[in-house]
């Protein structure tokens, strides 16, 4: 079982920093960094791989606010309005990230002019380095305990001081980067099959064990997540994006076959 401790701030002298802000950020450099390293040894453009990956983070640090706002806490904000921008004070919705990043990405191929298809091989990249981006910045997570799960004796429980319990931070940290090592060692192979395979796979996978972790989720506690029929958000949203992949992948058969 792992021993409960916590840290929100870091004060250097009349500086503080916020934990979370500061794994967030360090895991948005070292995925671009990345990202940019592995664009170059495929022969793709690491100009391009930056661009994609400021506006994927643009787009999913609105729409993860609005999806905190919307799906978790809209009648608070309706009557507290400019709270809605006061985004230091915390609160935001991986559900909404991965909708407003889909959504600035979309913007993106329509403003430059690529296809899809044409950016199937950036979102390979993008895909892979983000599982280690997700990882580090869930650290933050987990340093403050923002995502407190249910009583569990599991031996990846927190001691927390009023009982062990799953630490959601923790377990999709871990989730993150076992994604991200897996498919490192995939990479070759599946871009060799086909580009776009990394980024279906990968995300994929996440939305499946997420799904399952989201279980975890403490209901007894003041911070527990909203539940919409006995599941969260995120459920509800991995969910109908599975619905719609494998109408995606029904209807793709049956054009194939027609063609």
């Amino acid at each position: 079982m792992i021993p409960f401790f916590q840290a929100n701030v870091i004060l250097l002298g009349p500086l503080t920093i916020q934990v979370w802000g500061l794994f967030v950020s360090l895991g948005i450099v070292v995925g671009i960094v990345l990202a940019r390293y592995l664009a170059r040894k495929v022969f793709l453009s690491a100009d391009v791989i930056t661009d994609l990956g400021i506006w994927a983070l643009l787009g999913g640090i609105i729409g993860a606010r609005l999806g905190h706002i919307l799906f978790y806490k809209p009648a608070y904000y309706f009557n507290h309005l400019k709270e809605i921008f006061f985004i230091w004070q915390g609160g935001a919705s991986s559900l909404g990230g991965f909708l407003g990043a889909f959504v600035a990405l979309f913007l993106f191929a329509w403003k430059r002019n690529f296809s899809w298809k044409e950016l199937l091989p950036y979102f390979d990249v993008l895909a892979l380095c983000l599982w280690l981006s997700w990882g580090i910045g869930r650290i933050g997570c987990f340093l403050i305990h923002d995502h407190i799960g249910r009583l569990s004796n599991f031996f990846l429980a927190v001691n927390f001081p009023e009982g062990a319990r799953f630490d959601l931070g923790l377990l999709e940290s871990l989730l993150a980067f076992i994604i991200f090592v897996v498919f490192i060692f995939l990479f070759r192979r599946l871009i060799k099959k086909r580009w776009g395979l990394v980024f279906f796979y990968s995300f994929v996978t996440y939305l499946v064990f997420r799904f399952c972790l989201d279980f975890s989720r403490a209901t007894d506690v003041n911070i527990a997540d909203v539940r919409i029929g006995f599941l969260t958000p995120m459920q509800w949203g991995i969910l109908l994006t599975m619905v719609g992949l494998t109408v995606w992948k029904i209807y793709s058969k049956i054009s194939a076959r027609k063609t």
